[in-house]
């Protein structure tokens, strides 16, 4: 499970025990039981006018908590000298120019806001993926060894039950807003998704029972060529795995964003922190204050946080207001990605 590098045993954790299984293995988990909590109770069904919008409590908190997570990228991108440096066009230039797109373009504005929903899908299958390729080379393997494996089977556990579940009109309904700029094709997108359900929940149920039995003996095969099992991405891929399944599939407690988004956020949040601290530090000029790691932790929190209220506070007909969000969100996928692939030596 470990590798000696110079008499030294490497840790399997990215970070520690404690921390890793806090912000990376058991938010899934953690996310679930919460969800099931929450369940029924006031906290999730109660309804209460605020900034002129209705809301749950549990609504708002998960979407002000999405929304920070969404924003904290920019710790990773342009407050990281070593990333920031690399390409000046990509991080100045692109933001501004998708902003003033669906500012002055209605087409723009709609498909980006349909974009961000399924690149959300995407982006999260993803992250994963890249927790699972580090405690593969904290293991001591080869990270190229059954990386496009695991490439696919996060996306399998992370799509496949919202293309095969209950959540899927969920996702495909977002095609509606096209009605807005007279578009027929993409509005009957939706209609021709429900109407075809059944067919994509059982093509993706075969595909996936093939390629999770292709899956185990790739890795049996892996394994004898060599290849050491990580117990800490098993518990990762298996809780993830179950987690989507039963939340976007079933949504049995009807909590389904607010399980996902939850834990996605969570991990991502210990993953900033433990990655830019330093520079974040640098950047707020504590580094040498006897509480700079408390400080650091509270201008890193409190401002994300704050983002993520107001996002739910304006008013989303205000097409200016609601395009800054998309370009927030838009470059959160991006960014993000752009970054893992940087750093795939570490993944």
């Amino acid at each position: 499970m470990s590798s000696s590098q110079g008499g030294q045993t490497q840790s399997p954790y990215i970070v520690a025990p404690a921390f890793d299984w806090l912000f990376f293995l058991l938010p899934p988990v953690l996310a679930l039981g919460l969800g099931i909590a929450i369940s029924g109770t006031d906290f999730a069904d109660r309804e209460f006018v605020l900034w002129g919008q209705d809301f749950t409590t549990a609504g708002l908190a998960i979407g002000v908590f999405t929304h920070a997570h969404l924003v904290i990228v920019f710790f990773r991108s342009h407050a990281n000298p070593q990333i920031a440096r690399l390409y000046p066009v990509r991080f100045l230039l692109v933001p501004v120019l998708l902003y003033a797109a669906m500012v002055f373009s209605s087409w723009a504005l709609v498909f980006v806001s349909v974009l961000a929903t399924f690149w959300d899908v995407y982006h999260s299958g993803l992250q994963t993926f890249g927790f699972a390729r580090i405690y593969d080379r904290k293991a001591g393997n080869d990270p190229q060894v059954g990386r496009r494996l695991d490439w696919w089977l996060n996306h399998l556990l992370y799509a496949g039950p919202i293309l095969a579940g209950a959540t899927m009109m969920d996702h495909f309904g977002d095609f509606e807003d096209f009605e807005g700029v007279g578009s027929v094709f993409f509005t009957a997108i939706p209609a021709f998704m429900e109407g075809h359900q059944r067919y994509f929940t059982w093509a993706v149920l075969a595909a996936g029972t093939a390629f999770l039995a292709y899956y185990g003996f790739a890795q049996w095969r892996l394994h004898r060529r060599g290849v050491r099992i990580s117990p800490l991405k098993v518990t990762l891929l298996v809780s993830t795995g179950l987690c989507s399944i039963y939340t976007w599939g079933f949504n049995t407690w009807g909590e389904a964003f607010f399980i996902m988004n939850f834990f996605h956020a969570l991990q991502y949040f210990g993953i900033v922190w433990h990655s830019e601290k330093r520079d974040m530090m640098r950047l707020f000029r504590v580094e040498s204050w006897r509480w700079a790691v408390p400080v650091t932790l509270g201008l890193f929190v409190l401002p994300a946080l704050a983002y993520g209220v107001w996002v739910e506070s304006i008013d989303t007909d205000l097409t200016w207001l609601w395009a800054a969000t998309l370009t927030v969100s838009i470059m959160h996928f991006w960014y993000d990605g752009f970054i893992w692939s940087v750093r795939k030596q570490q993944v």
